[in-house]
């Protein structure tokens, strides 16, 4: 038994969580998607879209409670993350501790809530391979190494020459660089480091108490000065947890948007993607423009109305069921809606950028953008000093279909 995960913890991701499951419902039917959320800081009419949702998506629906660490070390210095609106992402830890469900399953693979399914991604990623290097002993050992993940690599070519980037982010020292059409998966090397540095946007494991205990270990030995320096919250974690434990999957399960103009060593047809990934800005938060225009700067409209096709197609369908009320919602929190004034949604829209803190020399800026980024200065959820382990999500679960 395999399923799908994602989170929801504001309400300007709904329409990108609700679009990743009925695009995953279309795509791979038989395979559910779990949607952990935190009913602390969701509206509750927007939970209630998710159960009316749930009537049409293979969606389980699962309350979980938020995750954040300090804000800062005891002598109140700087964090080191790119942007405030990624310290939610914290709350991505929570997937480890889904071994508690009722119904368990046997392989779990995390989709970010701004993906979009274009073909089915469980053949690439529920498959005869991945299980037993998943399952597969480490150094001899005579019990199943339960502390292994797979997910595809960081790309770190940054074109758009984004000051916030480690000086080694240059083409050459992407993985993704090197593949080509025929080529899907890039090897695993740790030289240079970048080779072995992975993008946690999707990513495959096992769950299981011992991993869940590990995990949470790590967190709390890390501390909050450690935690609160990384730059990409669960992702460097992660990348921590899992060093030299982890496999490439196949590009086309995490193909970030701006592949098809960065990496046309591989993107050679559209219809390779199965997952896309809608880094920075999101495409519910702006229509593409005259002439195409879309995204941070401005090439994304081909990718962005794929996003806004299926939408569309969406709206028409639960219209066609009745579905007034769970239309209204979502579309509070889209381009034209009531709610797009709203400093959250800003933050996923054309100024998601602009709200990243600007790195100079690998140093936090010395600017005021941050103190503008999305949520500064509220706590959407409990302080997390010390990892409460083994602790089960609440929350209704609700079932799909």
């Amino acid at each position: 038994k395999n399923a799908y995960v994602t989170l929801l913890t504001r309400p300007s991701y709904l329409a990108g969580a609700i679009l990743l499951a009925h695009t995953l419902t279309k795509h791979s039917p038989t395979t559910p998607l779990i949607i952990t959320y935190t009913p602390a800081t969701l509206p509750e009419a927007c939970v209630d879209a998710l159960r009316r949702e749930a009537l049409y998506s293979n969606i389980i629906l699962w309350g979980v409670e938020g995750v954040r660490v300090p804000d800062g070390d005891e002598k109140g210095e700087a964090k080191g993350m790119v942007a405030e609106r990624f310290a939610d992402t914290w709350t991505k830890l929570r997937v480890f501790d889904l071994w508690e469900m009722p119904e368990k399953r046997d392989t779990l693979c995390w989709l970010d809530a701004d993906m979009m399914i274009f073909s089915d991604p469980s053949p690439f990623i529920f498959n005869a391979g991945n299980e037993e290097y998943l399952s597969s002993r480490t150094d001899g050992e005579e019990k199943e190494d339960p502390f292994k993940i797979m997910a595809v690599h960081t790309c770190v070519c940054n074109l758009d020459n984004d000051a916030w980037a480690p000086q080694d982010w240059i083409p050459k020292n992407c993985a993704l660089t090197y593949l080509s059409p025929t080529q899907a998966i890039a090897p695993v090397s740790p030289n240079p480091p970048t080779f072995s540095n992975f993008n946690s946007g999707t990513f495959v494991y096992k769950p299981s108490r011992a991993l869940a205990h590990h995990i949470w270990s790590t967190f709390e030995s890390l501390g909050p000065t450690r935690l609160r320096a990384l730059p990409f919250p669960d992702q460097d974690f992660l990348n921590l947890v899992f060093e030299r434990r982890w496999r490439a999957l196949s590009w086309t399960v995490n193909a970030l948007k701006t592949w098809r103009y960065w990496h046309p060593n591989f993107w050679t047809r559209d219809a390779d993607v199965a997952v896309l990934h809608y880094i920075v800005d999101k495409p519910w938060a702006a229509r593409v423009g005259r002439g195409g225009t879309a995204g941070y700067k401005g090439r994304d409209g081909v990718t962005h109305r794929w996003w806004w096709d299926e939408f569309e197609g969406w709206r028409e369908e639960r219209g066609r069921r009745g579905e007034e009320g769970l239309v209204g919602v979502v579309g509070r929190y889209v381009d034209g809606g009531e709610e797009m004034g709203g400093e959250d949604m800003r933050a996923v829209g054309g100024g998601a950028q602009d709200f990243a803190k600007k790195w100079v020399g690998g140093k936090a800026g010395e600017g005021k953008e941050e103190e503008q980024e999305e949520g500064k200065g509220e706590r959407h959820a409990p302080v997390l000093r010390k990892p409460m382990l083994g602790e089960r999500g609440h929350g209704p679960v609700v079932r799909g279909r």
